[in-house]
């Protein structure tokens, strides 16, 4: 809590009913409106699809974001992991920038068990193939 932000209890039951239940496919935090607490923004039920997570990141505000990503081995067998995303565009007010970044930390620590963490600040940087090559060292969709 360096930045004084807090985090909402609702904010660590989404990641637990991501994490241990696979409740929902993505999970997507911010900054409330009083500059005070992470709260959770919106949930996706488990059908959808990585584009539709990539739909619900503003293209001029900074977000959270875990992400249940799932991939194929090239020998057949299938993963699962957890991504941690820290989406901060580079449209995206200086000061919410910085609100963020000192935040993510405390957030991120509340996660145990993230598989991977991206900080992106233009799409490119998270598109399914990048994160899939980042996290998955030679798999397939």
């Amino acid at each position: 809590m360096a930045s004084g932000i807090g985090i909402a209890d609702a904010c660590v039951e989404a990641f637990n009913e991501i994490k241990l239940k696979h409740q929902h496919k993505f999970v997507v935090f911010r900054v409330n409106n009083d500059l005070t607490q992470i709260i959770v923004d919106e949930k996706a039920g488990p059908e959808a699809q990585y584009s539709d997570f990539i739909s619900k990141l503003p293209r001029d505000d900074c977000r959270y974001a875990i992400y249940d990503f799932d991939y194929s081995l090239p020998d057949g067998g299938v993963r699962n992991k957890l991504i941690f995303v820290v989406w901060c565009p580079d449209t995206a007010k200086i000061k919410a920038k910085m609100l963020y970044a000192a935040s993510k930390d405390a957030l991120r620590k509340k996660f145990v068990g993230i598989g991977n963490e991206f900080q992106a600040t233009d799409l490119d940087e998270i598109e399914y193939e990048a994160v899939l090559e980042k996290i998955s060292a030679g798999g397939t969709k």
